[in-house]
């Protein structure tokens, strides 16, 4: 078999694989919509937190809701899974 085709097809495993692995809370597309910053140390207000929560997906806020269930999942990002949870996340 060509080699050169073999790592082709590694490298294109591990690319799809990884993805695969990041989960919705590792997302900056995802979470940047909570922070007042680009660093995402300050959360947003109440307020303007349900508002992003809101205008997300179903789908986005359920896979959200599921990881802040998962205490391994959420231990990084325990001030959010508490809005989350406030939202009605831990049903």
């Amino acid at each position: 078999m060509n080699i050169k085709a073999i790592c082709l097809g590694a490298f294109a495993l591990s690319v799809l694989g990884g993805v695969a692995f990041a989960g919705a809370l590792d997302s900056p597309y995802n979470m940047q919509p909570f922070f007042t910053d680009a660093s995402m140390k300050t959360m947003k207000s109440d307020t303007e937190f349900k508002a992003a929560w809101d205008a997300m997906s179903k789908d986005k806020r359920n896979a959200m809701k599921k990881e802040c269930n998962d205490a391994a999942m959420s231990k990084p990002y325990a001030e959010f899974c508490v809005k989350v949870h406030q939202l009605g996340g831990n049903s």
